[in-house]
This record gives C-alpha cells, structure tokens and sequence, in this order.
C-alpha cells in the first residue's frame, strides 16, 4: 500500500481532533475508510495526538508512526544495482520484468515489480533530462555541428579561418566522436560520417541528424528529403538516415549533450591555444576526446569508453570492406547537342535522350548519367575548361562520319596526296574562323580521289590554288570537266586583248 503523505496524517489528526468521524475524514482527505483509521490508529499507538509538538518534524513522524518498516527495511530488503539495471536496459529485448525476475532470483525477500519498477523510475529521474531516453545499443548514432567555432592561422598569411566541430555519439553508451572540419559543406559533412564509423569501429542501424542544409534536402515534419549523395552514404554503410523532426530538439537530446560535453571539455581546453592548421587542431582534439570518453561519469558509475565496449561494440553491424567514395548528384537537362554541363565540362548522352532531364552522379574520376535509375552514360572525370567529352556510339549515323577527323588527321590525309592537297587544305581550313568549320569541305575533296584517283587529285588542287578555288565544288568541277589535264595561259607582259580603245602605256608619257 502506498504511503499517505506526513501533512495529509497530520490532517487527520487535526480533523478527529475537530470531532469528525473517520468516515467524513477519509472523504475529506481523500482516502478510504479502512486507510483514514489504520493511520489514527497507528497514532494512538504512537501516543501522538493533536496538536503535535511543534519540533516534531515529519521525519520523526514517519518513525514514531512505522517503527518496525524503519528498522527491518534495510535488514529485509536489498537495493538493486540500479546503474547495472540502467545499462542493462540499454540491450535489445531487456525489459524490467526480466531485471526484476533476475532480481529476485538472487534476492527472494526483495521487492516487488510494482515497487522495483517505480524506485528505478525515482532512480532514473535523478539522471540528466537526455539520459531519460531508453536507447538501445547499436541503434542510433547522433550527429550535429557545434555552435562554437575554432580559429586556425595560416602562417604565411596571418589569415584566420574559423573551423567547425562535428560530434557524433552512440546513444546506448554516449561514445563521443568529434573533430574539426573547415566548413559544414557536403563533402565535409559526409566525410565526418565516414571517420566517425571508422572511429566506432561498427554502423549503427540509423543515423540522427538534425536538419542541416548539407544532408537534408527538405526539412519536414512527416516526409523530410534526404540530399542524395547523404543516401547514398547510407546505403553503402547499410543504414538508415532518419532526420530529426524540426523544432523537436528532443528528438536529437542525446547529441546536444554531447556537443554540450564537447565544448566544455574540448573547446573550454583548448580557447587559449593557437592553431595553424586543421591537422594540428585534430591532433589536439583526439587526445582530448581520449581523456572525455576514459572519464567516469558519476551518476553510471562508469566511463563512456567502458558502456562502449559492452553495450555498443557488440551490437553494432560490421564496416563495408570498400570504402565510401563521395559522389555529387546533379540534375540536369540533355542538351540539342545531346550534351549535359557538370562542373563546366559537357558530356555526351544516347542522341535519343536529348531535352530529356537526367541525373548526373560525379566522383573525382568518374561521371555518370542516368535516365529513371538506369545508367546511360559513364564518362572519364574532365577538366572544367568548357570542352566536349563524346562517345562515337551516342552520335546520330549522320554525325559519325566526321567524329573521327581532327585537323591533323584532315592534314595528314592531304599530304599523302600530295604537296598542293595538304596546302590547299590547309588554307581552307585556315580561312575559317574555327578549323572544324571547314571539316566537310576538306574530307569530301580527299574522298575524289576515290573516283578520281590520287594524281588527278593533286593536279585538281594545283590548278583550284592557281585560280582562286576555295571550296570542295571547284574542285570537283575542275575534275568533272577535265581542267585538272590542262594548265592555266600564263601571263604576258601586254594586255590580254588588243582593241583600239584601249590607250596603252604610251599614252600617259
């Protein structure tokens, strides 16, 4: 039976005193009958009536009113190892029924589940609002950016940059990762991931994360979106992202108590040193983030490092063997050209899939495109200088017959034909703004000698740079009417014509 309050026995006391009957004191207290006259009761035992000494405090009340609870309580009853039962909890299927039967199974005149379950409660209730939360080992890792900022100097310059904490920490055990990145962008974000699994040494079955721009595309109560490159980093170390509601900061509780940690025993450590680079800076963090975790936590009665190995370790699912490459994604559109941009460099695409929106996946090396899930396209990483990278196979038919010229290739051509070939290639593609402007004009004049044979060719070209001809139809002009056979008239000294009209050079003298 649950004890009445002191101030509600002194009530009653007062009440009987008042000439009540213990029916109209147990409706006035709120009780029962049968409790309002065990308590009277227990007071004329007592020798206790009112009014009641003014240095009878309620302590000694408690005492006077149950001796034999007081005295054998210790004796009869043993307290659990209520941080033992806490880590316990943190294990898959522990409950407190199961503690509680292990419980009296080792202390058969101990108490019973009701009062087990409500003195851990009252134990539990003592412990920090983020410990409240029951976790179960190898389920969640937390992860979020501090507020405060580090500064690095770069020696050269003097210029000082401001460097952001990352803190990731297991929920079961509260193992703390946390180290210095120069931003808060994608590739950092990610990367801190890929080093926070390496330090666990396991995956956690999810990932919390609050709802920073770099890994949530869409914040959102019910459906948030999650940046794709972010799930790709979840799928390939078999986990599951699960942002934190906005606006619920007890969602991520766990995470902001070791920020919290973090700060005040790494950073408050740290605020007077100077730091000239982000591997220093790491360097320091670590051997800071030793001392944190190996640091026994009073209310646990154990260090983070110690609930790590025997909570979280054992339950966390193995590293990938490949290591994580980041890749960016990129939504974009094949151009009339059947191009897509990425990063200043245009790649091809199927010919078919052009004004078609794709998805563009780009690590360092490589780029990649896909159409609804399906890979179209993969690509050598270029250069950000504005070219063109093309497979001949996504080309139209009529767009392959050129791919495989340069203008070397067109000069090289020429020249086996002949000196007045290679020249005459070469001033047509010289008299163009851009050198592939004149492609079709040069390879359909090396293709005449095919019908015309190389010779006839070379003569073709001596006789279009004598007159003039700039263009595959003077040549093939010149080879359709034979002109190629003969010579131009050389030129005399005297006018072409003579005619009276024409005056002459005497006339002028």
């Amino acid at each position: 039976m649950k004890r009445l309050p002191m101030r509600k026995i002194k009530d009653a006391l007062r009440l009987q005193a008042a000439g009540l009957a213990k029916r109209q004191i147990a409706a006035s207290l709120g009780v029962g009958r049968t409790t309002a006259r065990e308590y009277l009761e227990r007071a004329e035992r007592a020798g206790l009536s009112w009014p009641l000494p003014d240095d009878l405090t309620d302590e000694v009340l408690e005492q006077r009113l149950f001796p034999m609870a007081q005295t054998g309580r210790a004796k009869e009853r043993i307290r659990p190892d209520w941080p033992v039962v806490h880590r316990e909890r943190h294990r898959p299927g522990v409950t407190l029924m199961l503690l509680w039967e292990e419980y009296r199974a080792v202390h058969a005149d101990g108490y019973g589940y009701s009062q087990f379950c409500e003195l851990y409660r009252r134990w539990k209730g003592k412990l920090s609002p983020t410990m409240r939360q029951t976790h179960v080992a190898g389920e969640k890792m937390f992860v979020d950016y501090a507020g405060q900022t580090m500064e690095i100097m770069d020696g050269l310059t003097g210029e000082v940059r401001e460097a952001q904490l990352f803190v990731a920490c297991l929920g079961a055990s509260s193992y703390t990762y946390a180290e210095a990145t120069m931003t808060q962008s994608l590739p950092d974000w990610t990367g801190s991931h890929c080093r926070a699994f390496a330090f666990f040494g396991g995956v956690t079955a999810q990932v919390v994360s609050d709802n920073l721009k770099s890994g949530i595309t869409k914040a959102c109560f019910y459906e948030p979106v999650v940046n794709r490159t972010y799930s790709d980093l979840a799928n390939h170390y078999d986990t599951a992202v699960v942002p934190a509601r906005p606006y619920k900061p007890r969602d991520k509780a766990k995470v902001e108590a070791a920020v919290l940690v973090a700060e005040r025993w790494i950073l408050a450590a740290i605020r007077n040193r100077q730091f000239f680079s982000l591997t220093e800076l790491n360097t320091t963090i670590r051997e800071l983030l030793v001392k944190l975790n190996t640091r026994v936590t009073p209310h646990l009665g154990s260090s983070r490092r110690a609930l790590f190995e025997e909570l979280d370790r054992p339950a966390l699912k193995a590293l990938p063997q490949e290591h994580y490459e980041y890749a960016a994604w990129k939504k974009c559109r094949a151009g009339l050209d059947y191009h897509v941009e990425v990063e200043k460099h245009y790649y091809s695409v199927p010919h078919t899939l052009l004004r078609k929106e794709l998805w563009a996946r780009f690590t360092a090396r490589t780029v990649e495109v896909f159409d609804n899930g399906k890979r179209v396209a993969s690509h050598m990483r270029g250069a950000s200088n504005r070219r063109h990278t093309t497979l001949r196979d996504h080309m139209p038919s009529a767009h392959r017959r050129y791919a495989d010229w340069t203008p070397e290739r067109v000069k090289r051509q020429a020249a086996k034909v002949g000196p007045s070939t290679e020249a005459l290639v070469d001033i047509i593609m010289r008299n163009k703004p851009h050198p592939e402007q004149g492609f079709r004009a040069c390879i359909g004049i090396l293709r005449l000698s095919k019908s015309h044979g190389e010779q006839r060719l070379e003569a073709a070209c001596t006789r279009a740079i004598d007159i003039g001809a700039r263009s595959y139809t003077s040549v093939n002009s010149i080879l359709q009417n034979n002109l190629d056979r003969k010579r131009p008239e050389p030129a005399t000294d005297g006018p072409a014509i003579t005619h009276p009209n024409i005056r002459g050079a005497g006339y002028f003298h």
